[in-house]
């Protein structure tokens, strides 16, 4: 089977600063994989890439079979690949429904857009009780909400979540996780970084162990929580 995204060899760099050294992996149709480590391993500027809105240094990105290259970040969304960054980056002094309107930027299908809103209010009921509220005036677990339901908008093939627990109230954190679990039952195929380890691997089919740029160790989601290395370095057990 053709993966839904391969990765092969990719590197990216700041200025003189490899950030990414050589990374390869992949995510087939319908399965949930993650990127853990710390701080600095390279796993939000990985998802910067693909998304288009960094250019790689060298290495091979394929996304549907098809090679993304020098793609602008509007014609990868236009492809299937939607991102919900890290902090967000909601238009503060919008509305719920005019934030989710603005991922459906790229579509024509009025009626189906109109759906899918629904779709986001039924997956996040508070976004729907609030819509007509500015998205500033949200709590971080409300515009966390927003910023995975905006995503969603652009109905991708693939999903893209930038550390959506960063801030959260373990209450809130576990919202948002039941929320990704949910996606998956449906049907969504996402691709998951995430400070929480224990969180992340419970979820994911797949988990990928970043450092430094670099990919160290790789497996299942449930292998990779029985590691002894990974249970000391991110699960805080001794």
């Amino acid at each position: 089977m053709t993966a839904l995204l391969q990765v092969e060899d990719l590197r990216i760099a700041y200025g003189k600063i490899e950030a990414v050294k050589g990374i390869s992996f992949s995510v087939e149709a319908g399965q949930v994989v993650t990127l853990i480590g710390t701080n600095g391993a390279g796993k939000t500027t990985t998802l910067r890439t693909l998304s288009g809105l960094r250019a790689p240094l060298a290495g091979r990105i394929t996304f549907d079979g098809e090679p993304l290259g020098a793609l602008p970040a509007h014609e990868i969304v236009a492809r299937g690949l939607a991102h919900s960054p890290e902090g967000r980056r909601l238009f503060p002094r919008l509305t719920i429904a005019e934030n989710l309107q603005l991922g459906a930027f790229l579509r024509k299908d009025t009626s189906a857009v109109a759906h899918d809103i629904q779709r986001v209010y039924a997956l996040f009921p508070v976004l729907g009780e609030r819509r007509k509220q500015a998205s500033g005036t949200l709590s971080g677990g409300e515009q966390q909400m927003l910023a995975m339901g905006r995503a969603l908008m652009s109905r991708p093939k693939l999903l893209m979540l930038d550390e959506p627990s960063m801030g959260l109230s373990p209450i809130m954190m576990r919202k948002i996780m039941d929320t990704i679990r949910e996606l998956r039952t449906q049907g969504t195929t996402i691709l998951l970084v995430e400070q929480n380890a224990r969180a992340a691997l419970s979820l994911a089919d797949h988990g990928h162990v970043m450092e430094t740029g670099r990919i160290v160790l790789s497996g299942t989601g449930p292998q990779l929580l029985h590691d002894e290395s990974v249970r000391k370095a991110y699960l805080g057990e001794d």
